[in-house]
């Protein structure tokens, strides 16, 4: 959907609005809304960007983060320990 011009040409955002938010739904985007320093409005429009704006990472980074992550845990996490861990269940 393209924005809407107004009569000089510029760009005017889309105005629409959310009805029968369920509680427990509205209290998590307040929290996260808090966490942020954003308004209630302005977190559902993040939400909906990264929900929508979202672009699949590649093989590459996944596996450097995965590498970044282990590198964090110190040799805890082996090749070892995770297939145990896969076979027995966590203790």
């Amino acid at each position: 959907m393209k924005p809407i011009s107004n009569h000089i040409g510029e760009q005017a955002a889309m105005n629409f609005t959310l009805k029968n938010i369920p509680d427990d739904i509205y209290g998590k985007i307040k929290v996260r809304a808090e966490r942020n320093h954003r308004s209630i409005n302005g977190e559902i429009i993040a939400i909906l960007g990264e929900t929508v704006m979202a672009r699949r990472k590649s093989a590459a980074e996944i596996l450097a983060k995965a590498r970044e992550l282990r590198s964090r845990t110190r040799g805890f996490l082996t090749d070892d320990f995770l297939n145990k861990v896969k076979r027995e269940g966590l203790p």
